[in-house]
């Protein structure tokens, strides 16, 4: 008897581990397919914001009013007070955001959402069946007139967003910008049939003076070489680089009655298809020896990098007459500004028909105005500048006064040339927190000049990223550079392991 009470006793116990189980599983399975199991760090918004068929180009006649509210992880669109649409079932929504991604001059309804499963509507015929895990995805919709339209239901993103901001320009320049949990930020554009991430990082190396003195030019002359020796060992760096630049000090010619070294100079036109085919990306021109071959040198100089795609600064041709003060390059979705000057032009004056023929250190209201125009045109600002006591190893006052102005204006590098030697550097930040990246001069690049401090140059480098304050310097550095005069004249310039 008590063997079997013992039994109906175990059944019982039995029975009721097994429904307290099922129960918790039933429990768990609830909370699981509820989403409290979702990852702690996120921030789960609440947003409100409305706007009417006009402002976002989608409307005819009387435009309605939309209005998009989010709350408790779903997402509401009222459309003249009604409600229109609510957030897919089963969908728990982190943000939302509503802009013209895909540049129809229509706004499109962005959804940063959490769902179970790595896919959207499809999935991949060769997946047999999706994952029962939560995955961060981005719905589109499309605004009809009173109506929301499914557009694009994304995989899984592939990295865990925190953030979702937009990055909204005049021209088919939308970017959706997504930042991870480390706080890097990620620029996606709208290819038609989905996002493509971008690279926002941008790498430059920056050469100094070029400095093309008379041996330099005879030597390739008289062995009757090009000119791609003086880019021979740096070659693979520049391509390696998404944006490298170089100071050229003397103008060009094609003339070779007009070539010449110091104190006028006149450079061989070879020495601008080394550059070419090293694959420098812009030429700073703007220095004290630019006007040395007059108003044709500066002329020739200009259209001759133009012709061969490089971005050529701080001159300007007899043709271009309106004052151009600042060129926007653009590289992996960022718009650079570049600007160029120097203080002077050794006494040589300017064209009177030309002003703007070279481009001046002078004037701080005028300087002023170009920063604030570059900016506004752009999205990081770079400033080339030709100053400085030459031969010496510190900024001058004139240096220190000019950076100043530059970090007021909120520039955001600053690179230096002129005093044939290396001067410091680093990261300045202004009283309202801005950061300016400053090289006051990184010396030759290549020259005959015989002086120990001229014989040692440096390749600036930086990376600018775009980081959740913005674009800005992510690293930067300086790899020193040593020029060497070889047996039969030639002149090579190599990194220096010393």
């Amino acid at each position: 008897m008590n063997s079997m009470n013992n039994g109906n006793k175990r059944l019982r116990n039995i029975s009721l581990f097994t429904g307290a189980l099922a129960a918790v599983c039933a429990a768990l399975f609830f909370l699981w397919n509820s989403g409290s199991f979702l990852p702690g760090w996120i921030v789960w918004k609440n947003v409100a914001f409305s706007f009417s068929d006009s402002d976002s180009g989608s409307g005819s006649g009387q435009p309605g009013r939309y209005g998009i509210l989010l709350s408790h992880k779903t997402v509401r669109v009222f459309y003249d007070g009604t409600l229109i649409w609510t957030s897919p079932k089963g969908v728990k929504v982190q943000d939302v955001l509503s802009f013209d991604i895909d540049n129809d001059r229509q706004d499109e309804l962005i959804l940063l959402c959490w769902k179970i499963g790595r896919y959207g509507a499809q999935k991949p015929f060769w997946v047999d069946e999706d994952e029962r895990k939560w995955s961060q995805h981005i719905f589109l919709y499309e605004y009809g007139q009173g109506e929301i339209k499914p557009k694009w239901m994304s995989s899984y993103l592939g990295q865990d967003v925190t953030e979702m901001t937009a990055n909204v320009r005049e021209k088919n320049y939308n970017r959706l910008f997504l930042t991870d949990l480390d706080g890097k930020v990620n620029g996606w554009k709208w290819d038609s049939w989905g996002f493509t991430k971008e690279d926002t990082d941008v790498s430059f190396t920056v050469c100094g003076d070029n400095l093309i003195h008379e041996p330099i030019y005879r030597y390739a002359l008289r062995s009757d070489t090009s000119f791609g020796f003086l880019f021979h060992n740096l070659k693979d760096t520049i391509s390696q680089s998404d944006i490298a630049v170089i100071h050229q000090e003397t103008p060009l010619t094609d003339n070779p009655s007009l070539y010449g070294g110091y104190p006028r100079f006149g450079t061989p036109a070879g020495v601008g298809n080394a550059i070419a085919d090293a694959g420098f990306d812009v030429a700073v021109c703007a220095t004290n020896h630019a006007m040395d071959r007059g108003a044709d040198g500066v002329s020739f100089t200009k259209e001759f990098f133009v012709s061969h795609g490089i971005t050529c600064l701080g001159i300007q041709s007899e043709d271009e007459k309106d004052y151009r003060p600042y060129e926007i390059l653009e590289k992996n979705g960022i718009r650079f500004a570049l600007l160029n000057y120097t203080y002077g032009t050794n006494g040589i004056p300017l064209p009177a028909d030309s002003p703007h023929m070279v481009h001046l250190l002078e004037e701080e209201e005028k300087i002023k105005n170009d920063i604030r125009q570059a900016k506004a045109a752009s999205d990081f600002v770079l400033i080339f500048v030709h100053w400085g006591t030459e031969y010496t190893a510190q900024p001058d006052i004139s240096q220190q006064a000019w950076t100043q102005l530059f970090l007021e204006c909120e520039a955001d590098v600053v690179i230096g040339t002129h005093p044939h030697a290396l001067q410091p550097y680093g990261l300045l930040e202004s009283e309202s927190g801005h950061k300016m990246l400053v090289y006051y001069s990184i010396g030759n690049y290549i020259s005959a000049q015989k002086e120990k401090t001229c014989v040692k140059g440096g390749l600036a480098t930086f990376t600018v990223s775009l980081t959740s304050d913005g674009y800005a310097v992510t690293e930067y550095g300086l790899q020193p550079l040593s020029i060497t005069h070889e047996g039969g004249g030639k002149f090579m310039v190599d990194f220096d392991s010393r």
